[in-house]
């Protein structure tokens, strides 16, 4: 009897060689993936920032001075080439519900300082805008007529009760009117608050028109009030008119040179004082 064949092998590929070549192109695919991820092209990352803009909505710039990259010991060791990304200026960061506020990016400690150079530069732009008023109104200073001065964040322009009022009357004498005029344009031209207040001596008053000094004091506020509202440009909302009797005196009515002093009408341009206002550095909501 003739020897049998010997058993010929399957044909095509060994099974396990469909395993390894598998197991090897996954290999491949992550080294790839690896070397892909090591560095980031920031011309394209920046693209892409910009484009995700419409569906998350950017609200603030957040400077980047680090460009975002992976390190990879693969990109490291076998990269082919040295790669060298363009630097990238600045990253978009998207939000929608909160906005960062200059109060957010002002120290606490540096507050105060700030606070305190702005309050200095109003202050001297109140001591500017006072001396203008006392150089449009210096005929009037040297005649006694009227007096002005700048005390922290108030111009005061002091209305003397000689040529303006006659002596208890809330009537203004008709000589009084260009000086009046030369005061609305004055107080036009400053910003701030008004206040309008009547003062007197000690001296009472009882009269048909007025029943006291309180009464006195506030009427002639109200007429210097009155004239400065027809003026053309004069803001009525910006004023307040008062009426202090006696209760506030210069000096002390012990002559009648003292209680004339006394006996005047105050205008006073009032400032907002920076230091106290929290407005320049709004919360966010």
């Amino acid at each position: 009897m003739a020897d049998e064949c010997p058993k010929c092998p399957p044909v095509g590929a060994p099974l396990w060689l469909a395993t390894f070549a598998d197991l090897m192109s996954l290999l491949m695919c992550f080294f790839i993936l690896l070397l892909s991820m090591a560095t980031i092209d920031a011309k394209k990352f920046k693209k892409m920032s910009d484009e995700m803009q419409d569906a998350f909505g950017v609200q603030k710039d957040v400077p980047s001075y680090d460009i975002p990259m992976g390190t990879s010991i693969i990109a490291q060791h076998f990269s082919p080439a040295p790669t060298e990304p363009t630097p990238l200026e600045e990253v978009k960061q998207t939000t929608q519900q909160r906005s960062t506020t200059l109060a957010e990016t002002i120290d606490e400690n540096n507050l105060d300082e700030i606070e305190q150079k702005l309050l200095q530069k109003k202050l001297e732009e109140v001591k500017e805008q006072a001396e203008k008023i006392k150089e449009s109104l210096k005929d009037e200073i040297k005649q006694g007529l009227v007096s002005v001065e700048a005390i922290n964040l108030n111009i005061i322009i002091r209305i003397e009760e000689r040529g303006s009022f006659p002596s208890g009357t809330a009537v203004l004498k008709a000589g009084f009117e260009p000086v009046m005029k030369k005061i609305s344009a004055a107080v036009n031209d400053s910003p701030g608050k008004v206040h309008v207040a009547g003062h007197s001596d000690d001296i009472p008053i009882s009269t048909q028109a007025y029943r006291s000094n309180w009464e006195l004091s506030a009427s002639r506020a109200v007429t210097v009030s009155h004239f400065l509202f027809q003026q053309t440009g004069t803001d009525p909302t910006r004023f307040v008119i008062e009426g202090y009797a006696d209760t506030k005196p210069l000096v002390p009515n012990k002559t009648q040179e003292d209680r004339a002093k006394n006996r005047r009408v105050e205008i006073v341009v009032m400032q907002d004082d920076p230091s106290l206002s929290r407005e320049l550095f709004p919360q966010a909501e």
